[in-house]
Parts: C-alpha cells; sequence; structure tokens
C-alpha cells in the first residue's frame, strides 16, 4: 500500500537575499525619550516604596540604594511581599531595617 506522493515544486532562489539589511528612518526629528525623575524628597521609607513600586517607570524591578543600619547596598527590588522587599536575587529586605531608599540614577 505504498503510495507515491506528487513532487512539490520549489523555485530556485539565484539571487543572493538581503533581508533587513538597510533600515529607514521616516524622520529626522527622531527626541530621545527622557526618563521622568521621581522626587522622593520629604517622604518616610514606605511613601518611597509606595511610589517607586507604583511608577510609571517601574515594571518589573528598580534599580535602588538602600541605606540599612549595617551600610548601604545596591539592590534590584521585584516587589514587596507583607513587610519585606523582594530582591531579584531572592532576597528578603525588612523594611523596618530600611533607613534610607533612593532610585538609582541612570549613568
Amino acid at each position: 500500500m505504498e503510495k507515491k506522493l506528487p513532487k512539490v515544486f520549489a523555485n530556485k532562489i539565484e539571487k543572493e537575499i538581503q533581508n533587513n539589511d538597510r533600515i529607514y528612518v521616516a524622520s529626522k526629528n527622531i527626541e530621545e525619550k527622557q526618563e521622568a525623575t521621581i522626587d522622593l524628597y520629604g517622604m518616610n521609607v514606605n511613601q518611597k516604596i509606595k511610589t517607586i513600586l507604583n511608577s510609571k517607570n517601574y515594571i518589573y524591578k528598580a534599580e535602588v540604594e538602600i541605606k540599612t543600619n549595617n551600610g548601604i547596598i545596591s539592590k534590584k527590588i521585584i516587589g514587596k511581599s507583607g513587610n519585606q522587599l523582594i530582591t531579584m536575587d531572592n532576597e528578603l529586605i525588612p523594611i523596618d531595617t530600611i533607613l534610607d531608599i533612593q532610585l538609582k540614577t541612570p549613568k
């Protein structure tokens, strides 16, 4: 019961294909996006955390500098659970130990 299938016609490509080699710009007046800075002056730690996590710039993680009793640490926070901050390294930082928190400025 072997059935022979018909041959499929495939056209030969004799030229070199250069898809996406060139990029066209529709406008010469392209403005760079300027990141909006968040003013955290005069807020307590809980207000600062809430402002950072609810900002339009925060999508999944935020690079911050956290000042604690032990010193200043730089971390990427991804959320808050109860009374703790969750970092990218899967660490939990108790909010009670945080003296100050600031967003890192992009270089």
